[in-house]
């Protein structure tokens, strides 16, 4: 009984049916946002989402069956308690307000496609992996900006009260350049001064224009390039680094695997040269037998 449901979870066709069923889940989540279509097809609607909900519960069960008289080893992996979280989510009495709460649940199902699909859980695995290093980048990033801020305030907040009026706004000046997000004409504004460029139709903001043509192309291009070419690079490479080890970890995993595999055919082997060996041995017995009757 064990074995049987064990070779129905492991199989690729349990396997694929189950993407299928998340793949839809996740159609029937984006259908849920037209309105008018939702309301004229409800009763079909929610028929497909009772009918996937008990699908992920036979998913559920099929799986802890195969764990045998121990089903909470299937709580040993963390996608597997994600699973239960969704679907156990799904009873919950949800109603009146809390309905969003409910359709944002039926839009983490598709996050299910991650655990289906192995190259792509690698990639999560990878990024997950990298967010201590990411950590440390990100620390960097924001002195970074913190300074540029600052020193912005300082230097253009009197010329540029939009961009750089206080510290806050700055901020979110600087997050918009390191997007390259038309971070020229914030450079420009400061350059020609806020009555000569971008202030159209704000003329009452711009009370003392002050051009600032050196200075604002060193900060701003300094910015770009510190912000933009060096440190989103940064990301890239421990991403890549993440990337890397878990590569090399599933290739541990799989060569581990394989060296089971290996181990249990020899052993299979031996036994059978054992049990040849028997039968030899009870054929020449049974013949000295014979012999001396």
């Amino acid at each position: 009984m064990v074995l049987f449901f064990k070779q129905i979870s492991e199989s690729k066709w349990f396997g694929n049916f189950v993407t299928i069923a998340i793949l839809i889940a996740g159609v029937l989540v984006g259908m849920a946002t037209y309105s008018e279509f939702a309301e004229k097809h409800s009763f079909i609607l929610n028929l497909l989402n009772k009918i996937i909900l008990y699908i992920f519960i036979l998913e559920i069960a099929v799986k802890m069956i195969a764990e045998g008289k121990k089903p909470w080893l299937y709580f040993n992996d963390g996608w597997n308690v994600f699973d239960f979280v969704i679907v156990t989510a799904a009873f919950l009495p949800f109603g009146g307000s809390s309905v969003a709460i409910l359709r944002l649940l039926r839009l983490l199902r598709v996050l299910k496609l991650v655990k289906a699909l192995p190259k792509l859980q690698m990639l999560v695995g990878a990024l997950l992996k990298s967010i201590p290093s990411m950590g440390y980048v990100s620390i960097l990033l924001l002195l970074l900006f913190y300074i540029y801020a600052v020193a912005g305030v300082f230097f253009f907040s009197e010329n540029d009260p939009i961009h750089f009026e206080n510290l806050q706004m700055s901020m979110l000046s600087l997050f918009r350049i390191v997007t390259l997000e038309d971070w020229t004409d914030i450079m420009y504004i400061n350059m020609y001064g806020c009555e000569n460029y971008g202030y159209d139709g704000y003329e009452n903001i711009c009370l003392n224009s002050s051009p600032n043509p050196t200075g604002s192309v060193l900060y701003f291009v300094s910015f770009v390039l510190i912000g933009t070419m060096i440190m989103l690079n940064l990301f890239i490479g421990v991403i890549m680094t993440g990337m890397d080890e878990a590569k090399q970890e599933a290739k541990e995993a799989l060569m581990k695997e394989q060296n089971i595999e290996h181990n249990v055919t020899i052993d299979l082997d031996q036994l059978e040269k054992k049990l040849v060996e028997i039968q030899d041995l009870v054929q020449q017995l049974k013949s000295d037998a014979k012999k001396e009757d």
